[in-house]
């Protein structure tokens, strides 16, 4: 396991009401050391709190006993009424693994929870999931089967015998599951019915587990048994997705509530899209969608594309444009406003502080870059130059991606505008990342050298920052001269009433690679290791000869055509 390794947890708490409840579970989880709480998501209609945070695992797996601790103080099972299925006050407790960790080491960590959780506050735990070694117990839905009330005489049962502590339903605490698993999405579809019948109907129609096949009537008639006595199912058309209809009196709709257990098998789109279908033959419209809890980036990007393409659209965006098109395509603002910044889970793991440049506006920059302060320099300036040549490159290809009588080529052009978004993005973030190196090395040499060891320490950190500092401007370069495939790309087929604009695009590039290359022979000159100073500047003479050569040409083939 990586020493940064990063775990998941989402626990969900059977209260969405009282939010003096849901804050004092919540600021025990803030209160441990290395946790982030990312994400509170109560719900009133099914009395439910989604609670997302991350951290290394021994901090996440702390954070998580204390929240199950304080849960079973101040949630009363034996009251609790809600929409949706539950049988503990921590009805359940997934890890998921973010980086640096394995499944099976996630797995372990749930077990040494589920464990402290049982002995310690003596309430039922089972394990699910990648948790549990017992094909026959790990799914969730088969565990919490009879919900809170059942379980008083399903924990007695020998085969229900919790994994860890007593074998008595917590009158109070009810009983709890925790596992590990991939990224689950939580998500909604709205329709324009308040009949359950009807979602339900169509959550039996998507879900992987389908319904059960009867003779005659669908709903009445004699269920289908196999030769072993066991129900016929007729399975639903989404792989690894979960699904039941509900009524939601607080927006007053029915919803198919769906839990997409692994979105890279079914994406959110995909389960969307195929309610759609599925409501549509029974009458029903979808109104839109809502997400309970965070999703992975990468979700909506590939919804946002997926719906630009059926639109015939270029998907070589910006990122927050198909952000814009997955939410709308969607429907997950027709409920509540939708903050990416607040659902997406990498949006909120990063660090304001590491895009300090460029969340700032054009006139701030250009003011930070005058100010007293060598940082942001030549590199940062460099990096935003190749950034802009690219962004030209990629405005050449959206331009004729929709250009009228060229439909054909649609295709084409959305394939090297999305190959440019990624070079874009990757440019873009060293505009910060190069003051970031240069801060390295006035750290470096700001550490003390009144010892031997200390001076031992300083000067190996100097070297290593200085190192640091030159494969930054290399990246810079590599980056920019890569541009030139989508730049001449677009000078020799786009819509040529834009060759100027990529022209513009080749110049910054050239900007870009000229600028970066002087600061690698800088920062290289300043290389204790000498070998590997020369190792940078020849690799960064090469890239800047090529580049020079191949730009050179392409600003003659602009000239010549606009002469």
């Amino acid at each position: 396991m990586d020493k940064h390794a990063l775990i998941e947890c989402v626990p969900n708490f059977s209260e969405g009401n009282d939010m003096s409840v849901i804050q004092s579970i919540t600021s025990v989880i803030e209160q441990v050391e290395g946790v982030k709480l990312l994400d509170v998501d109560p719900g009133k209609a099914t009395n439910r709190t989604v609670v997302t945070f991350v951290g290394h695992p021994d901090a996440v797996i702390e954070a998580a006993y204390r929240a199950i601790e304080q849960a079973s103080k101040v949630i009363d099972m034996s009251k609790h009424k809600g929409e949706h299925p539950r049988m503990g006050a921590t009805d359940v407790c997934p890890l998921i693994p973010v980086s640096g960790i394995s499944m099976e080491e996630t797995a372990a960590y749930a077990v040494q929870l589920a464990k402290r959780v049982g002995e310690q506050l003596s309430i039922p735990v089972y394990l699910y999931e990648a948790a549990q070694p017992n094909a026959s117990r790990n799914n969730l839905s088969v565990i919490r089967a009879g919900e809170y009330e059942g379980f008083f005489d399903k924990i007695k049962l020998p085969e229900w015998k919790p994994d860890f502590g007593p074998a008595q339903m917590h009158v109070q605490a009810g009983a709890t599951v925790i596992g590990a698993r991939d990224f689950l999405i939580a998500y909604n579809v709205n329709l324009n019915t308040q009949s359950v019948r009807l979602a339900n109907s169509i959550a039996f129609d998507v879900r992987e587990a389908g319904r059960v096949k009867r003779e005659g009537h669908p709903v009445t008639g004699k269920v289908v048994k196999d030769e072993a006595g066991n129900d016929v199912r007729i399975p639903g058309t989404l792989k690894a997705v979960k699904a039941i209809g509900w009524y939601i009196e607080e927006y007053k709709i029915a919803q198919i509530s769906m839990n997409l257990i692994n979105y890279k098998v079914t994406s959110v789109h995909q389960a969307f899209d195929e309610v759609c279908r599925s409501a549509q033959s029974r009458g029903v419209r979808v109104t839109g969608s809502e997400l309970v809890g965070l999703i992975p980036l990468n979700a909506l990007l590939d919804a946002g594309k997926h719906y630009l393409r059926k639109q015939g659209r270029s998907v070589g965006v910006s990122e927050a444009e198909l952000i814009h098109i997955a939410v709308k395509s969607l429907g997950l603002d027709e409920l509540a406003p939708f903050d990416p910044n607040q659902k997406i889970i990498e949006y909120k793991l990063r660090n304001a502080q590491n895009e300090k440049l460029i969340r700032m506006d054009l006139r701030s920059f250009a003011n930070e870059t005058a100010s007293e302060s060598p940082a942001p320099g030549g590199g940062s300036i460099s990096a935003y130059a190749g950034t802009m040549g690219i962004a030209l490159g990629n405005m050449v290809a959206n331009l004729s991606a929709g250009k009228r009588g060229w439909e054909d080529q649609v295709t084409f052009f959305s394939d090297w505008a999305e190959k440019g978004q990624t070079l874009q993005a990757s440019l873009l973030q060293i505009v910060d990342e190069d003051t970031a190196a240069f801060n390295a090395i006035m750290n470096a040499f700001g550490l003390p050298k009144q010892t031997d060891a200390e001076k031992a320490i300083r000067t190996s950190a100097i070297e290593s920052a200085t190192v640091y500092a030159c494969e930054v401007p290399l990246r810079t370069m590599q980056l920019a001269n890569a541009a030139l495939d989508l730049l001449a790309a677009m000078i020799e087929k786009g819509n040529p009433n834009s060759i100027t604009d990529a022209g513009v695009g080749v110049l910054c590039t050239v900007t870009a690679v000229k600028g970066a290359y002087l600061n690698v022979l800088v920062n290289a000159k300043s290389l204790k290791d000498k070998s590997r100073a020369t190792t940078f500047i020849t690799e960064a003479t090469t890239i800047l000869k090529q580049h020079e050569q191949r730009a050179a040409k392409l600003v003659q083939q602009v000239e010549a055509a606009v002469a």
